[in-house]
């Protein structure tokens, strides 16, 4: 029989949008995330600009109650939206409109009232794109143009190397990452490069066998190997934290950071390097 603190509880949570609804899901999951027992089940509802798209997901709210979240400029789009919950006794949550009063008091401006206004393909949008280009191109030491980076992952395997500089070129960081062997030679001169920021990435022994023995797993390799085993695994991070206090780079241990997280410190240290610059 599951304990009490093991019964997890389902809701239903409707995101409405005349955008992507990228921010209600990134506003939903890290709401939800602090609630351990809450489970949402997730209903999106993107590009709602006409009152026949709003009737589709009004009706699919009303089939399956929750609660409903949304972002809408359209006035007569959001007064259906708001009627139909009450109506419904569903609670409704107009996510941006308490920054954007704050926003528009502060800057004695009213808004655009332009649906998906942050989307448009602007500068920051292709440099984003081309960051985006660059980390493909210099993922695991590849590329001839590493002097170029705003940021330069060092790592053994299995550091996050790859998933954190794709993250970090979606925001717009044009990130190369260089695997860590010993042995294997690093590129000239790289600790003498002016613009790049180079960013140590380290784990513990046992989360970096765990990883590694999942990827085996998955490659359907069994053998036993050095690439598993705990001492070579222990020899390989001290080759690189050595390396790393040699040239003063720093170090992030990722054990317990998400990608998200593991990016955000990236992207501090990247900023105290600018202002040294």
């Amino acid at each position: 029989m599951p304990r009490l603190a093991d019964i997890r509880t389902y809701f239903h949570v409707h995101m409405i949008s005349d955008s992507t609804g990228e921010t209600l899901m990134g506003v939903m999951r890290a709401a939800a995330a602090q609630f351990e027992r809450g489970q949402p089940i997730e209903h999106l509802f993107a590009l709602v600009r006409s009152p026949r798209q709003m009737e589709r997901a009004l009706s699919h709210v009303k089939a399956f109650p929750g609660v409903v979240m949304y972002t809408l400029v359209n006035t007569d789009l959001r007064e259906a939206l708001e009627d139909r919950c009450a109506e419904l006794g569903i609670p409704a949550i107009a996510v941006l409109d308490p920054v954007e009063a704050t926003f528009s008091s502060y800057l004695g401006a009213p808004m655009t009232g332009r649906a998906g206004a942050q989307r448009t393909l602007d500068a920051d949008y292709y440099r984003r794109i081309e960051a985006m280009n660059y980390c493909m191109a210099h993922d695991d030491g590849q590329g001839d143009d590493l002097p170029s980076a705003d940021v330069i992952l060092l790592g053994i395997s299995r550091t996050s190397k790859t998933p954190t500089s794709i993250y970090l070129g979606n925001r717009g960081v044009r990130a190369a990452n260089i695997p860590l062997v010993p042995g294997a030679a690093l590129p000239e001169r790289l600790f003498d490069w002016k613009k790049p920021l180079i960013v140590g990435l380290v784990a513990t022994p046992e989360r970096i066998i765990q990883i590694r023995r999942n990827r085996l797993l998955n490659l359907n390799e069994d053998r036993s190997t050095d690439y598993v085993d705990e001492e070579a695994v222990k020899d390989e991070l001290l080759f690189a934290k050595r390396l790393f206090a040699r040239h003063q780079v720093p170090v992030i241990d990722v054990t317990r950071r998400s990608i998200e997280e593991t990016a955000a410190k990236v992207i501090n240290l990247l900023t105290e390097h600018r202002g040294k610059a």
